[in-house]
């Protein structure tokens, strides 16, 4: 069975930074493009940032270029989400997103999503 479990969220103010981490298993984790995905309240879900299967490839939002770093370590199975200098229009649920082509055709696998308040 196919799980990204995301680590917890949090209360952050603004200007602090976060971590998010999620581990992905039931897939092999290095032959798939990873991402994070957010949803503000009333907002569309948007793509926060990408990175390529082996790690050498990485695409970020405008929105949050130069703030956010993703990365990933395979020999652990998770992604990674720094987000530093937390700003509150980054308030949102985070998603983790895998991304791999097999036999069938591309298949994507979501993470439930965490929580991410940044408010004073």
């Amino acid at each position: 069975q196919v799980q990204l479990v995301e680590s917890r969220g949090g209360l952050v103010q603004p200007g602090g930074s976060l971590r998010l981490s999620c581990v992905g298993s039931g897939f092999t984790f290095s032959k798939y493009a990873m991402g994070w995905f957010r949803q503000a309240a009333g907002k569309e879900r948007e793509l926060v940032a990408i990175i390529t299967g082996a790690g050498g490839r990485t695409n970020y939002s405008d929105s949050v270029k130069g703030r956010f770093t993703i990365s990933r370590d395979n020999v652990k199975n998770t992604v990674y989400l720094q987000m530093n200098s937390l700003k509150p229009e980054d308030t949102a649920v985070y998603y983790c997103n895998a991304r791999g082509v097999l036999s069938s055709g591309v298949v994507t696998h979501w993470g439930q999503g965490t929580r991410v308040i940044v408010s004073s």
